[in-house]
């Protein structure tokens, strides 16, 4: 019980962390392209990744483990950052962020395909019960959207499931942290020579607050939630602790109606409770 709960707690932080994502993201894209605002936060990410591994002289993964972690790294080191990043060139940041409410259901499906993971018959309903939810959420109070960045949204949210699944399995062997330094590690050299490649011809005209939103994305979104999140995901199940993912669109849709000044309907705190409720009845089922 005491390590169930401190999964769940650890993952709520890493959802706390992630939820800035996209939002900064959204601020980082108005001075950077897509392409180089994703290989630069995994550059960014891996060099301080690689002197964490280096100063507690972590052991290097086996031969076995690379594989997974080449998995993990097309999920969310490329998969995700690059997917969303194309999106919010078509669609508004609270929009885009509604789409986060179907990744703990996707969390859950690679859960049972590849972490070997059996939640009961009503772990489902309250899982698809909140989804459904915040998919209804998304279709009343988003405003205008383009086809061509739900489907972005879409395939990134699958990555992402994909990735999260993988690294929390590999977690239970090599630690949270440990994964997603290995990972970025992993992808380093192909994100080192994209950023090169697609690097601004000038930095002028580039804001702060682009600056400040590559700065998140590269260290709180591309590591150091991912310490929380992978730590929570193999304390306290793939599936159970996927499921915080429900919360994160609505700390989402907040930040952004702060950070951004995108309205933030009222019907968001009602929807928000249903969600809760989802949670807790998916944490028990779990």
């Amino acid at each position: 019980m005491q390590r169930s709960t401190a999964g769940w707690g650890s993952g709520f932080l890493g959802v706390l962390i992630f939820s800035g994502s996209l939002p900064a993201t959204r601020i980082a894209v108005a001075g950077f392209t897509p392409l180089f605002l994703t290989s630069a936060r995994a550059v960014i990410a891996a060099l301080l990744a690689g002197g964490l591994l280096l100063a507690l002289r972590q052991r290097r993964p086996a031969t076995s483990d690379l594989l997974p972690l080449a998995v993990v790294a097309v999920g969310v080191v490329l998969g995700f950052p690059l997917l969303t990043a194309l999106a919010l060139q078509h669609i508004t940041s609270a929009h885009s962020i509604v789409f986060i409410g179907l990744l703990p259901l996707s969390t859950a499906i690679f859960g049972v395909l590849r972490g070997g993971e059996r939640p009961k018959p009503a772990f489902w309903l309250f899982s698809v019960l909140g989804a459904v939810t915040v998919a209804g959420f998304a279709l009343t109070q988003s405003g205008p959207a383009s086809l061509a960045g739900d489907l972005l949204m879409i395939a990134a949210i699958v990555l992402c499931g994909l990735g999260y699944a993988e690294g929390a399995t590999l977690s239970r062997r090599l630690g949270g942290w440990q994964v997603i330094s290995w990972a970025l590690i992993v992808a380093f050299p192909v994100m080192a020579a994209v950023a090169v490649a697609t690097v601004p011809g000038t930095l002028d005209g580039i804001g702060a607050p682009a600056w400040l939103g590559l700065a998140y994305v590269s260290v709180f979104s591309m590591l150091v939630g991912f310490v929380f999140w992978y730590r929570g995901l193999a304390l306290g199940g793939i599936a159970g602790v996927g499921q915080l993912q429900l919360l994160q669109p609505f700390f989402g849709l907040g930040l952004a109606g702060l950070l951004l000044g995108e309205p933030v309907a009222w019907t968001m705190i009602a929807v928000t409770g249903l969600v809760v409720l989802c949670v807790a009845g998916a944490k028990r089922f779990a």
